[in-house]
C-alpha cells in the first residue's frame, strides 16, 4: 500500500480505526499521491506534452488505450469538453472497462498474445501518431505488445503505469519486459502494488483503490500542458467546448469539420 510521507499527509494504514474518519483517510492518501505526482512527474509530463504537441503540429493523430479499469482514464480524454478534439480511443473489444460478461473475460484477454498486433493492424494509426497506453501494472501481454508494435509502426508511445510493479512483480509477457520498457515517455502513477490505500484490522483485505483517479489526473495534466505547449508555438490547440454552454455545439461542429480526417469517434 501507499502510505505517503509522514504525518497527516500519509496514506491510510490504521489498524485500529473505526468507520469514522475513513473517508478523510482515503482522501488524505489520494491527495498525498497527487502531491507526489506533481512533485516528481513534472518533467515527464512536460516531455509527454511536447510529444503530443509535435504530433498535432505535424498533422498527426492522437490515440489512447487502456484495458479494464485502465480504460477509464483513456476514455476520460476522448470527446471531452476542455480537451483536445484529436484524442481518439483505441478500442479493443472485450477489454474496454468492464463491459463484458463475465467481467473476468477482460482480464483474460489482456494476457492473449498477438491481440495487440491485430488491433493495431486494423486501426487507422499511421507513423507520426501518438498512442498513450494506460496500464497500472504494465505486466500483461496486451499493453506490452501494444507498445512494442506501435513503436514498430512508427508511433510515439506514452505510458501511464506504476513503475513499482516492474520492481516488485514479474512480467506476464514472453519477453519478460513491462510497458515502461517500450515507451518514449513514461508517467509513473506511484501506485503501490495491489492498488489499495487503506487497511483495518477488522477488514480481511486492503481496500480503497486510487489508480484510476491518479491516472486520470496525469492524463488531464498532460493534455492541458500539451494545449499550453501548442499555444506557446503560436498554434491554436483544437479544443472542444461543453455542449451545455451557449455556442458550444456550433464551436464543436466547426472543430469536427476542420479536423475531420483526424477524428475517428464520429465515424
Amino acid at each position: 500500500m501507499s502510505h505517503g510521507t509522514d504525518g497527516d499527509e500519509g496514506g491510510g494504514q490504521d489498524g485500529g480505526a473505526t468507520a469514522d474518519g475513513t473517508a478523510a483517510r482515503y482522501l488524505d492518501a489520494a491527495m498525498a499521491l497527487l502531491r507526489r505526482v506533481r512533485d516528481e512527474e513534472t518533467g515527464p509530463l512536460t516531455a509527454a506534452a511536447e510529444v503530443i504537441a509535435d504530433a498535432v503540429a505535424a498533422d498527426g493523430r492522437l490515440f489512447a488505450f487502456g484495458a479494464g479499469h485502465s480504460s477509464l482514464p483513456a476514455q476520460d480524454v476522448v470527446y471531452r469538453a476542455g480537451g483536445l478534439a484529436l484524442m481518439n480511443l483505441l478500442s479493443v473489444p472485450g477489454v474496454v472497462g468492464v463491459d463484458v460478461m463475465p467481467a473476468t473475460l477482460g482480464s483474460a484477454l489482456e494476457r492473449v498474445d498477438g491481440l495487440a498486433g491485430a488491433v493495431l493492424d486494423s486501426s487507422p494509426v499511421r507513423p507520426g501518431d501518438v498512442l498513450v497506453i494506460i496500464s497500472l501494472s504494465g505486466r500483461n501481454a496486451l499493453p506490452v505488445e501494444m507498445a512494442m508494435n506501435a513503436r514498430a509502426l512508427g508511433l510515439k508511445v506514452i505510458g501511464v503505469t506504476s513503475v513499482a510493479y516492474a520492481r516488485e512483480t514479474k512480467s506476464r509477457h514472453v519477453s519478460g519486459t513491462f510497458l515502461k520498457d517500450h515507451c518514449d515517455v513514461v508517467l509513473d502513477s506511484k501506485i503501490a502494488v495491489g492498488d489499495a490505500e487503506l487497511t483495518l484490522d477488522s477488514v480481511d483485505a486492503p481496500f480503497g483503490p486510487a489508480s484510476t483517479m491518479v491516472a486520470s489526473a496525469l492524463m488531464q495534466a498532460m493534455m492541458a500542458t500539451a494545449a499550453a505547449a501548442l499555444a506557446a508555438r503560436g498554434i491554436q490547440p483544437p479544443l472542444l467546448r461543453s455542449g451545455n454552454v451557449d455556442g458550444g455545439h456550433d464551436w464543436n461542429g466547426r472543430v469536427f469539420t476542420t479536423y475531420a480526417d483526424r477524428i475517428f469517434y464520429r465515424h
